[in-house]
């Protein structure tokens, strides 16, 4: 049987940008090539340390999740699904927003806008209603993996409206580094990071593209299929 692949929609920078380029090195995968990387970024920790502290985030690339991975819809096609995504692009303007920063996040490491951004919150917002005629229900197995989180109910009203518990407002635009790290692991992580960052927080955050992203099977890592620039100005 054919593998059912998943589909997501994110902001990932642009491969040529530093920002991308240390994502990419940093997790050990190229998300706009679809391939692992030769040479990773371990900022100096021991190579299974850093594999095991990547090993979750590094099959999603480095990015921000606006619609969180979902299977098509029954009847829908990846093509349906890339002119909705291009046409959603093309009425939405580009934004700046805050610079990054980077810390801890629910116990990930994460960079994160240094202040909150109602556009790129709306944006996100937007991109789940828009497309979510698109998203198959999940699937019991998929609902208790996310229910092992422990969700409030509010987040468990979101999974159950939208196939993801982090949306609307609960939604926060993070570009995850780590996994869920124990304290002490994290702090190490984090100090070894931080010369590495440093220079990735001086300037503005710009989102003027978005990344139509597939995992094709389930073992395989997400890759860029398409991006579409924000295409409306003013």
């Amino acid at each position: 049987m054919a593998a059912t692949p998943r589909y997501a929609l994110y902001v990932a920078p642009r491969p040529e940008t530093a920002l991308a380029l240390f994502g990419a090195r940093w997790l050990g995968w190229d998300l706009d090539r679809g391939q692992a990387v030769d040479t990773p970024e371990t900022a100096g920790l021991s190579s299974a340390l850093h594999e095991a502290v990547t090993a979750e985030p590094r099959r999603y690339g480095f990015h921000a999740t606006l619609k969180a991975p979902f299977r098509l819809a029954e009847g829908a096609t990846e093509g349906d699904l890339i002119g909705a995504a291009a046409s959603f692009a093309a009425e939405r303007a580009p934004l700046t927003a805050a610079p990054l920063r980077f810390g801890p996040l629910a116990g990930f490491l994460v960079f994160t806008p240094g202040e909150w951004s109602p556009r790129l919150h709306d944006l996100a917002a937007d991109c789940v209603t828009a497309l979510d005629g698109f998203r198959a229900p999940l699937t019991e197995a998929e609902l208790a993996k996310r229910r092992r989180a422990g969700l409030s109910a509010a987040q468990e009203t979101l999974l159950a409206r939208w196939g993801y518990p982090y949306v609307m407002g609960e939604f926060r635009f993070h570009m995850t580094l780590t996994g869920s790290l124990e304290s002490e692991i994290r702090a190490q992580v984090g100090d070894a990071l931080q010369p590495k960052v440093r220079a990735l927080l001086d300037d503005p955050l710009i989102v003027d593209d978005l990344a139509l992203c597939v995992e094709p099977a389930p073992t395989a890592g997400f890759r860029v299929l398409r991006r579409f620039p924000l295409g409306r100005h003013g």
